[in-house]
């Protein structure tokens, strides 16, 4: 399995303790240079369309699952395994002292429309939608977000920026 990047968080002194390990799976999904994202208008970022895959849950079934929630993607193929991107960051359950994220990129196709999403209440509330979008348009824009260190930016967006910015290099060779 390819290692994209492993990230521990700065206030993280060591990697001691009780991790509380969630997975996740996280689709690639490619047309020429755009690429299928999500924009959440609260963070200002974009971000791969997946997430969360429950203990007992296969990871492609969790993916096909979040794809057709988020994006209203149909007949959804996953590809090929592109890697993982582990992280290590501060966590707000008791009993734990920090969580492992372990997030698994598939590169997928899917129908040539999309349906309508199923939205989960606080993605609304976020203003999350999906997007179409230049794949270096997304790079430029999140890096810009992060440029700036607002005080909203959520951490995964060092995440969703590299792994875009290892797909532009390897599948579109720009």
């Amino acid at each position: 399995m390819r290692l994209l990047k492993k990230s521990v968080h700065n206030s993280l002194k060591n990697l001691e303790g009780n991790p509380y390990v969630r997975r996740a799976a996280r689709g690639i999904i490619i047309r020429g240079s755009k690429i299928l994202l999500l924009y959440t208008k609260r963070y200002d970022d974009y971000s791969f369309p997946g997430g969360g895959v429950e203990p007992h849950e296969d990871l492609l079934e969790g993916l096909k699952r979040e794809l057709a929630e988020e994006t209203g993607a149909r007949d959804i193929e996953v590809s090929d395994h592109y890697g993982i991107y582990e992280e290590f960051r501060p966590v707000r359950y008791e009993k734990f002292d920090f969580m492992h994220m372990i997030s698994h990129f598939y590169t997928c196709t899917i129908a040539e429309e999309l349906g309508k999403s199923d939205l989960e209440d606080y993605e609304i509330k976020n203003g999350m939608s999906a997007q179409w979008i230049d794949i270096h348009e997304a790079i430029a824009h999140n890096r810009d977000v992060m440029s700036k260190k607002d005080e909203k930016m959520g951490l995964s967006i060092e995440r969703e920026t590299h792994v875009l910015e290892l797909i532009a290099s390897e599948f579109l060779k720009l």
